[in-house]
């Protein structure tokens, strides 16, 4: 479909690659990938870091972390709609929404979070990472369970302070897991779709239109299948690049 002009119960037309060249031509799709860019590598750095802080602070036996971990870890297997609908609420833009209440105790004046073009993409950026960032603990606390105890004790009785173990010991010990996390990262960057749909749609004037929301855009809503179907292409293979890129760097690391 990619390399015709597709026209439902008509019949499609061969078109070689002009539908690729639409795609790499168009500014609305380079749009799409700057606002792609810039999202997915905020929502993967503070997603990854985020979920390491908390498998640090929640590693344990204790039946209370267990409750706490599995509190924390229920943004992954809520319905990413409802997500959406609920931090819809929380970004109400009048006066008397939530989290402007909660800014204007600090004598801050309410702001349109889903409706600004300068705030729409971080607004989108800060769901993702709310979402994203207790499946990446989940993978952090299965490594820090591995981890060599002893080493601990050394470093302990080295001198060594809680941040020099963490960079000595944990983030040594935990690199198998840091390289499943940033694959996973890196090619849910380029996927990101739902989160911006049910938030905004793509808008404000497409401040937030991703390379996902632009191909539904064009294939479902323009009926331009052939040019959605060269776009999906393109993902895919900047998909597969990114992923050995990412087990490239990562392996690298490992190996020092």
């Amino acid at each position: 479909m990619s390399f015709q002009d597709v026209s439902p119960f008509l019949g499609n037309t061969w078109v070689g690659f002009e539908n690729y060249i639409e795609v790499l031509t168009n500014e609305r799709f380079h749009q799409a990938v700057r606002n792609t860019i810039v999202l997915g590598a905020g929502q993967s750095f503070g997603a990854v870091i985020i979920g390491f802080l908390l498998a640090l602070l929640l590693e344990g036996p204790s039946r209370t972390l267990w409750f706490v971990r599995t509190a924390v870890f229920l943004p992954v297997v809520t319905a990413s709609a409802v997500v959406g609908e609920i931090w819809r609420i929380i970004y109400y833009p009048a006066a008397d929404g939530f989290l402007n209440k909660v800014i204007g105790l600090f004598g801050m004046d309410p702001i349109r979070y889903l409706e600004d073009t300068s705030v729409a993409l971080y607004a989108v950026m800060t769901v993702g990472i709310w979402s994203s960032a207790p499946y990446y603990m989940v993978i952090f606390l299965a490594g820090l369970a591995g981890v060599d105890r002893s080493l601990y004790e050394a470093a302990a009785i080295d001198g060594a302070r809680m941040r020099h173990r963490i960079i000595s010991v944990t983030i040594p010990a935990l690199r198998p897991a840091i390289m499943i996390v940033s694959i996973l990262a890196a090619v849910r960057a380029l996927r990101i779709f739902t989160d911006v749909w049910v938030l905004t749609g793509g808008g404000p004037a497409g401040s937030t239109q991703v390379w996902m929301t632009q191909i539904y855009t064009q294939g479902f809503e323009r009926n331009n299948l052939g040019v959605a179907s060269a776009a999906s292409i393109l993902l895919l293979i900047a998909s597969v690049l990114l992923t050995f890129v990412a087990i490239y760097f990562t392996r690298n690391k490992e190996a020092k």
